[in-house]
């Protein structure tokens, strides 16, 4: 059998990665994924995996409304429902004074046209959230969010590539990206590729990548933290999340709970290894026992960190490079990239295969984090 030459190389084989790879390969093209360790071994497989709309930057807003319409049939894309459930998003005022800015943030968005945030009072909030502590107030929600499984989210992606004849290396980390022609040609330690389009989805290490074109692009690093506990009897529905805490509170469908939030451990991007900082995220259980009283004596199953691109603004990268024909960026979704999956992978492929997309992008393009030298 012939060896198919693609001419698509996707670097780094994270979600947004694979998203980008599955949209692609379904326009007709011939697409190569290359991943440093292993498929989802960073960002994507230490997520909390939240599908929120809720709170979005303005800017997020109208791709995140349209992936959340994407989630709603996401057993349709990829074949699987990757464990999403829509129960709803909420953020909890835990006292009065909490209560004006979330009641700021439900008219900014009525004043710009969306409507799906809403203001819940205590009595809704206490019928949604049964076991929350009595003294919050009440809470801003996003009734069609929700949460997934990024493991079961991560394996029905890849599998849905592989059909789509996206083929997948790893352990190929690239050493070096040249320009030949109108071709790139990228070196790995022990394969070579070239190509006329990349598409850089490379995460905490993709301002390394963005520089091998040309393209220097600063970064930060994320290493959010995340607590499982023992499993317990149905306990809530709802994703939560409070004003004032770093705190993100679900229940899987396997009954253990999934406390996450923000808090931050530490990464270091050359030994591929992120570390939990125990005092940081001590913070955590004491927002969780705080809003949950009855989880006071739950057991920690395990804890890890994950390894995340963050930009300054902490908006992502997504488009063309402003200075390699040919790349495209996908990156630095700052800790929130999970529920922008699917539709990044399809702006990916209309920037790639139509050279536009309908889509407003402009607020993430890469020329906005970088600098220009001054003339002498």
């Amino acid at each position: 059998m012939s060896r198919i030459i693609p001419d698509t190389a996707v670097i780094g084989g994270g979600l947004h990665g694979l998203s980008a790879a599955l949209h692609l390969a379904r326009a007709g093209r011939r697409v190569v994924v290359l991943e440093k360790s292993w498929v989802g071994r960073h960002a994507s497989g230490a997520t909390a995996a939240g599908v929120r709309t809720l709170g979005r930057d303005l800017a997020e807003v109208p791709i995140s409304l349209e992936a959340m319409d994407m989630w709603h049939r996401i057993e349709a894309i990829v074949g699987d429902s990757c464990g999403f459930h829509s129960y709803g998003q909420l953020r909890v005022a835990e006292f009065d004074g909490h209560l004006p800015a979330l009641e700021q943030r439900v008219d900014s968005m009525r004043q710009h046209g969306y409507s799906h945030e809403e203001m819940i009072d205590h009595s809704e909030l206490r019928r949604l959230v049964p076991a929350l502590s009595p003294h919050c107030v009440g809470a801003l929600v996003a009734r069609r969010d929700g949460a997934a499984d990024p493991h079961r989210t991560i394996r029905a992606f890849r599998r849905s590539c592989e059909a789509s004849g996206v083929v997948i290396h790893e352990g190929c980390g690239v050493t070096a990206i040249e320009q030949r022609g109108s071709d790139w040609h990228i070196r790995t330690g022990e394969q070579e590729f070239t190509v006329p389009v990349i598409v850089n989805a490379a995460g905490a290490w993709a301002a390394r990548l963005a520089a091998m074109v040309g393209d220097v692009i600063p970064l930060g690093l994320k290493a959010s933290m995340m607590i499982v506990t023992e499993r317990l009897a149905p306990l809530l529905d709802p994703v939560v999340s409070v004003v004032g805490r770093s705190l993100s509170f679900k229940q899987s469908d396997q009954g253990t709970l999934v406390i996450g939030g923000g808090l931050q451990g530490g990464a270091d991007i050359d030994t591929l290894k992120s570390t939990v900082n125990f005092i940081e995220l001590a913070k955590g259980a004491q927002a969780s026992t705080d809003l949950f009283p009855s989880v006071r004596d739950v057991r920690i199953a395990r804890t890890w960190a994950g390894m995340e691109a963050k930009t300054k603004d902490l908006l992502p990268v997504i488009g063309p490079s402003p200075n390699a024909p040919g790349v495209f960026h996908a990156f630095g979704f700052s800790g929130h990239g999970f529920q922008l999956v699917p539709v990044v992978g399809s702006i990916i492929a209309d920037l790639v295969v139509q050279g536009e997309t309908r889509r407003h992008i402009s607020p993430f393009s890469a020329k906005r984090l970088m600098t220009t030298r001054a003339a002498a």
